[in-house]
């Protein structure tokens, strides 16, 4: 028993919050690290459950001085944002901790947890989900591709080898290997048809050779004769400034919202807006279909995957992403980045 007693003082002291224990106005024990914040700062733990004390009666109970009333003794924890040495060129941002240990007894503790390593922690918490998100769906990208190149690619190589077979072991009249030409041809031609899809779905060459804009205007193309929806291309953007990495962004955000509008929202129209001003360029994605309930798609379905996955994107590149939508009322899409050199 003695030993566990050390064990839980030991890690009571070594705990990286300020921890101060009271019962009713008296400071009963704290932590080390509490101890050496009062050297430091010259730090009054009354004031810290002052401080407490008042958010407790503001939240809970404002009329009321009771510590043992009802209402308060079923709220255990309260958080109060307070910032410490606010004289000092660097203050310090905490939250303090309200909880109560033993009711009757008066007894309750206040612990100072740093607000910058908390958020750091969110932000570590964050980043992970979302590289999650976007694991998962590069996972998903790439099982598309085998699936398309399993399914029709190899499917159409398979079909001419048959072919090409056929030509080479059996006696075939003029007529009838002519025929079997002909097949063989358009087998080929179909899954070259198809090996250029793929290849423009990865990475367009037009991208690379005459920049953003003009591949947005292949993409609109593409997407217009394959679905028949109207899709339409306006601006007069300037990317020369911006670094392939960027570039590439922005296509993708493009294909993405063109994708979720044909499969999802039943659009008639979808237009791209491409925008360059002096310091930051524009992209915004414009659909009139049936519209979203974005809170709804924050949690992940198929349609957020490919939303986190843009939105992952733009932000490791310092640019800024948004979805405005409502059910029945189309969906705009837009992503800005700073302009490099402007």
């Amino acid at each position: 028993m003695l030993e566990t007693l050390n064990w839980i003082e030991r890690y009571f002291d070594e705990v990286t919050d300020a921890v101060f224990i009271f019962q009713e106005d008296h400071l009963l024990v704290s932590n080390q690290l509490a101890k050496n914040l009062q050297q430091e700062l010259d730090l009054d733990p009354n004031y810290l459950a002052q401080v407490a004390d008042a958010s407790v009666k503001q939240k809970l109970a404002p009329t009321d001085d009771c510590f043992k009333c009802e209402i308060r003794s079923l709220m255990k924890d309260i958080s109060i944002p307070i910032t410490l040495a606010e004289d000092q060129p660097h203050p310090l941002s905490y939250f303090l901790i309200y909880h109560v240990i033993d009711t009757d007894n008066h007894v309750f503790s206040l612990t100072l947890k740093s607000r910058d390593i908390i958020e750091r922690m969110d932000q570590l918490a964050q980043q992970r989900q979302l590289n999650q998100y976007v694991n998962r769906a590069h996972e998903e990208e790439r099982k598309k591709i085998s699936s398309d190149l399993h399914d029709s690619i190899a499917q159409g190589v398979y079909s001419a080898i048959m072919g090409v077979r056929r030509l080479r072991e059996e006696s075939l009249s003029a007529d009838e290997i002519d025929e079997l030409s002909q097949i063989i041809e358009r087998e080929l031609n179909d899954t070259l048809t198809e090996v250029k899809g793929m290849a423009l779905d990865i990475r367009p060459s037009v991208l690379d050779n005459f920049g953003l804009l003009s591949a947005l205007k292949v993409l609109a193309q593409r997407s217009q004769e394959n679905s028949g929806v109207t899709v339409t291309v306006i601006g007069k953007a300037d990317t020369d400034r911006l670094s392939s990495n960027v570039q590439s962004v922005l296509y993708r955000i493009a294909q993405e919202s063109i994708h979720n509008a044909l499969k999802h929202a039943e659009a008639n129209e979808i237009t791209i807006l491409l925008v360059s001003h002096d310091h930051f360029i524009n992209l915004e994605i414009i659909d009139d279909g049936v519209g979203f309930d974005v809170p709804a798609h924050r949690k992940f379905n198929g349609r957020s995957l490919g939303l986190m996955n843009m939105n992952e994107r733009v932000k490791s590149l310092n640019g800024s992403f948004g979805i405005k939508s409502s059910p029945g009322n189309g969906t705009t899409v837009t992503a800005k980045f700073p302009v490099v050199g402007a």
